[in-house]
């Protein structure tokens, strides 16, 4: 049988919790603003731990994580989940449309109605184009791309301590995609997810010469013919990313 997904009986949601989505969703429709944001860098830039912070300094902003949002999608098996893991099957890549289509199916949520911030995606040119087209159709676009540039020798210190949990295949577990870091975030047990206690493996690296041309590609697209691109100093500390992070969009974010 499967799980039950009935939403929980307001009467045991404490008070306080109540009033504080009240107020956040107040202010969401008071904000006229549809400034949302794509971030771009390589694995272990440190992308996703600023998307949350932004998520949280931002009313009505939701955090579009791509590689999450497919596997949610095949696990809640929707139609474009379908036709992804059909895909997937028969050891194909996703289409870029079916992938566009998935995003534009996050887009139609509340919390995603006002904006939205875009993480690991589009890799490519024909990705940032098309998802250009289906934005136009939605009378919305991008504000800001953040490109979190870093050097390689940092990079590599934090690619080469990450492992991750692939339960059940990248996509199709939903519980598979927890990351880990041998020296900053490491598991309780080494080796050992903390969760369902399944064995880590090690991140692959994505970073070879071909996927560094097209983010550079997709960078120059950004930049030259949108004039959208800010560069961010992802080496530094978190908390001086996260300074810098906000220092660029805060303000912009709440206006």
């Amino acid at each position: 049988m499967a799980a039950s997904t009935a939403p929980p009986n307001l009467e045991d949601v404490p008070s306080l919790a109540l009033f504080s989505e009240l107020l956040r969703r107040m202010k969401c429709e008071l904000t006229k603003s549809k400034r949302s944001i794509i971030l771009i860098g390589p694995p272990g830039s440190g992308k996703s731990t600023q998307a949350s912070i932004i998520k949280d300094k931002s009313y009505c902003s939701c955090h579009l994580a791509v590689d999450d949002m497919l596997r949610a999608s095949v696990a809640a098996k929707t139609p474009l989940g379908v036709k992804a893991k059909e895909a997937m099957d028969m050891g194909e890549i996703v289409s870029d449309d079916l992938v566009v289509g998935i995003i534009e199916e996050a887009m139609k949520k509340p919390s995603c109605r006002k904006r939205f911030i875009l993480d690991g995606f589009p890799r490519t040119v024909v990705q940032a184009q098309k998802l250009d087209e289906m934005l136009k159709k939605q009378c919305t676009g991008i504000y800001k791309v953040l490109n979190f540039a870093i050097d390689d020798a940092i990079l590599e210190e934090r690619i080469a301590g990450r492992w991750i949990h692939p339960s059940g295949g990248r996509w199709i577990h939903p519980s598979s995609g927890r990351t880990y870091h041998s020296k900053f975030a490491p598991p309780k047990t080494p080796g050992v997810d903390d969760i369902t206690g399944g064995p880590l493996i090690q991140c692959k690296d994505d970073n070879t010469t071909a996927v560094l041309k097209s983010r550079l590609e997709v960078i120059d697209y950004y930049a030259k013919k949108k004039g959208l691109v800010a560069n961010i100093h992802a080496e530094k500390s978190p908390k001086e990313v996260t300074a810098e992070v906000v220092d660029t969009l805060f303000n912009p974010f709440i206006a």
